[in-house]
């Protein structure tokens, strides 16, 4: 049981220095100055489906630590702590899925586990994006008062969330219509987790 832990946390931390190097060198879809829309999500998606919600937290959380080592954009250390750990961490919320998507791969119902997978990448899109919602009215919408910040902050980050939910549901469909297995944990290791 601590061989199967340590293998899913060594996972969080690669998946997280993964989806870093995709954030850092894969260039992003840029509309306006404030919104940027990549994939770089996946590794913890994966992780999240793979392991479940504590494992996608610790995945997400690590990728915001190492994006506030590499290439922060801080203002204020609450605002840091909100767009980076707990926004990055809360891609995990995709891991509350993992169960009924590693059964019904078992199952060999991809129709059924592309279902759940979408809506699992939705849930941990969603969950993000509320905080980058919360950081971006609280700290980035100074100019702008009552509902005008709350629907620049909306708006920005809205578009944001839709679009890498989009790229990042295709991409996952495509990765677990060529490669179920990869996404699906032996029976013998779910049962220790």
């Amino acid at each position: 049981m601590r061989n199967i832990r340590l293998q899913a946390m060594i996972e969080a931390a690669i998946f997280a220095v993964l989806a870093l190097a995709l954030d850092m060198f894969v260039p992003s879809i840029k509309i306006g100055p404030s919104i940027s829309i990549s994939f770089a999500m996946i590794p913890v998606f994966i992780v999240a489906l793979r392991w479940g919600f504590k494992f996608g937290f610790l995945s997400g959380f690590l990728w915001g630590l190492l994006q506030v080592i590499f290439d922060p954009w801080i203002i204020h250390p609450i605002q840091g702590a909100i767009d980076y750990f707990l926004a990055f961490s809360f891609i995990g919320f995709a891991g509350l899925f993992k169960n009924t998507v590693q059964d019904s791969l078992s199952e060999g119902n991809k129709g059924k586990s592309l279902l759940y997978i979408i809506i699992a990448i939705f849930v941990g899109s969603l969950a993000r994006y509320f905080w980058h919602f919360v950081s971006g009215y609280v700290f980035f919408a100074e100019q702008l008062t009552g509902f005008e910040a709350i629907w620049f902050s909306l708006t920005a980050n809205g578009i944001t969330m839709l679009g890498a939910f989009a790229f990042c549901s295709i991409i996952m469909t495509l990765l677990i219509l060529s490669s179920p297995r990869f996404f699906v944990l032996k029976q013998e290791l779910q049962g220790h987790l």
